[in-house]
């Protein structure tokens, strides 16, 4: 049996002795609870050789791609960053298969659960992701009345009153409001500020989300040169496409092509955005990502009083509600373009009825 390295060569690589003798501490403790307890840890049964190779693999390249993005070393790791780094997979130009994705994975649940089993966590990791190896539907998505809804009040999120209306002691507390909202002086807000904090980028966002279904790796890489307003499209390039071998075209409504629109005119007053093509960025400037989007969807949800507490409530909901209607309204090969799959095996979990059909029927049966 060839021998399981604790760590792979390219982590020895790039890591200075003492990253690398942490991090080698920390993936011998982690493959010797795999192989000993991993599998079943009340009966104390490990995984096969086979499996705990796969996993030191796995997640060193993990690890190698979130101190790539986070440009830092740590040894941590949330369900979210999971989900990014299968999201980079799917996207990559390597043209990674399913089963390879799947793998991935499922060593990142056992990751996790030695997390939960040895390192006093309570990581509940339940990936939004479904392949072609595992045809199971989208655990949630949202349905057409709560699309609605997030779309409304993606048009009253975070808005304020006209600086005309308010006095006083109001004034004092909207004005203290927009100070800590946008990182300055209480004294320096101005009216033109309570117009900023009524702008077009979360409707914008959420539009695009709803029509394109985009990923949270997608928001992440938006750029401007994606929008044609004229056109009614988002046109993602190749080289942001995943394995398709031309551009993407992502058909929008005409009330998010009109949020876009004015999106784009607002997004040339925040200096912000003058040296980045980033469609949007967050009030600290950042990139969107599946942590800040999550909270996103979460505060929208909470406005339209929609209620998730049992429901796997994440940005992922938005696309595959895109999936699931789209199939039904049109079929498949729409939805396969619309949600840009490059194999028509992966749309496919979004061919069932959704559960409001369903319902409908059981009505009409009696």
């Amino acid at each position: 049996m060839t021998r399981i390295p604790t760590v792979t060569e390219p982590v020895e690589a790039r890591l200075n002795s003492r990253k690398l003798t942490d991090y080698t501490d920390y993936k011998r403790k982690l493959l010797n609870w795999l192989s000993k307890r991993g599998k079943n840890p009340q009966k104390r049964k490990g995984y096969a050789d086979g499996t705990v190779r796969n996993v030191t693999y796995h997640i060193d390249r993990f690890y190698r791609w979130k101190w790539d993005r986070d440009k830092t070393y740590t040894i941590s790791l949330t369900p979210e960053e999971a989900d990014d780094y299968l999201d980079s997979l799917l996207l990559s130009e390597d043209d990674y298969s399913d089963s390879y994705v799947h793998t991935a994975q499922k060593c990142l649940k056992r990751v996790f659960n030695y997390w939960n089993n040895q390192r006093g966590k309570n990581f509940d990791y339940d990936s939004e992701f479904s392949f072609s190896v595992n045809q199971h539907a989208p655990r949630d998505f949202l349905t057409q009345d709560e699309r609605q809804a997030i779309r409304e009040v993606s048009l009253e999120y975070g808005t304020v009153p006209a600086p005309t209306s308010v006095r006083g002691e109001e004034r004092d507390r909207w004005e203290a409001y927009l100070a800590q909202r946008f990182e300055k002086p209480k004294e320096d807000v101005t009216d033109a500020d309570f117009d900023r904090a009524n702008g077009w980028k979360i409707p914008s966002l959420v539009g695009a989300s709803l029509d394109a279904g985009l990923r949270p790796v997608e928001v992440e890489r938006a750029s401007i040169r994606w929008v044609d307003t004229d056109n009614g499209v988002l046109r993602i390039p190749k080289e942001e496409s995943s394995k398709n071998e031309g551009n993407w075209i992502a058909a929008l409504t005409d009330r998010t092509a009109d949020a876009l629109r004015r999106w784009v005119e607002e997004r040339k007053t925040y200096p912000k955005y003058d040296n980045t093509d980033a469609l949007w960025l967050t009030r600290y400037g950042n990139r969107y990502q599946s942590t800040s989007l999550r909270g996103l969807l979460h505060n929208l949800c909470d406005e339209a009083g929609i209620n998730y507490e049992h429901r796997q409530m994440s940005w992922y909901s938005i696309r595959h509600s895109v999936g699931t209607y789209m199939t039904r309204e049109e079929d498949l090969a729409a939805a396969q373009v619309q949600l840009r799959h490059k194999s028509p095996r992966t749309t496919m979990k979004y061919d069932q009825a959704p559960i409001e059909d369903r319902k409908d029927a059981l009505d009409g049966m009696g």
